[in-house]
């Protein structure tokens, strides 16, 4: 009889490594995030990414005793997902315009040759970020979002502000996103880039249980908030050597 594979033990030649972020209340940093090992299903099908969402969210269920984890990427199948994806998610803005957290994140960016290209605002979401110029720009130095001015340190903050402050701004979802212990995004690859929905969408959940939402919207307070908790994403990442 062929013995069956426990999802929680991936073979060595199918191994892949996402990180998993889970929003905390009693502790010193509002999220933890931690890298967890399972069984890639090769192939670029929607069923075989659905399996690998499978096998990563077992894996975090039997170690950390989670029951709802939240797969944030398209290939999860949930509408929430998509509602929360920053290609979806919306921010609105004083005067009233209201952009996703995407073409305000990417149309933001200042290069050392260029930038910022303010028409990715109305671009496609997809198409803003695969635009040629943040690519052939030079290095990143700094964002600009309608005149509000960014530095890139701390890493994400600006990126995170965006996002959780989109999310603040649609009630509507909170009551069902605060239902969740921990959140992943299974395209979401460290060592190719730094900015996650999944982690901003974590330090959402952290922040509204500690009830830490109010004046967000002002970026020194937001700031402020990497200074006055650890910011444990990048950190962790780093310190493990995979950014």
């Amino acid at each position: 009889m062929e013995q069956r594979r426990n999802p929680t033990q991936p073979t060595s030649d199918a191994v892949e490594h996402r990180p998993v972020f889970m929003p905390r209340v009693n502790s010193d940093n509002l999220v933890k995030t931690d890298m967890v090992r399972f069984e890639r299903h090769v192939g670029f099908a929607s069923r075989q990414k659905k399996k690998s969402i499978n096998d990563m969210h077992q894996v975090i269920r039997k170690k950390y005793g989670f029951s709802h984890v939240l797969e944030l990427s398209s290939k999860s199948g949930n509408k929430l997902s998509f509602l929360l994806s920053p290609l979806s998610l919306k921010l609105t803005n004083e005067d009233g315009s209201q952009y996703s957290v995407e073409n305000a994140f990417q149309s933001s960016m200042i290069f050392e040759d260029g930038g910022p290209y303010t028409d990715l605002l109305s671009a496609p979401p997809r198409q803003a970020r695969k635009d040629e110029r943040l690519m052939t720009s030079g290095e990143l130095i700094g964002y600009n979002y309608l005149g509000m001015e960014w530095s890139v340190e701390p890493l994400t903050t600006f990126y995170d502000w965006l996002y959780v402050n989109a999310l603040k701004q649609n009630p509507q979802l909170h009551e069902e996103v605060m239902q969740y212990q921990a959140f992943t995004d299974l395209e979401f690859n460290p060592k190719k880039r730094i900015h996650c929905a999944a982690y901003a969408l974590a330090m959402f959940v952290a922040l509204n249980k500690r009830e830490l939402l109010d004046n967000v919207e002002d970026p020194m307070t937001f700031f402020n908030l990497y200074h006055e908790f650890k910011i444990s994403n990048t950190e962790n990442l780093l310190e493990a050597g995979w950014v």
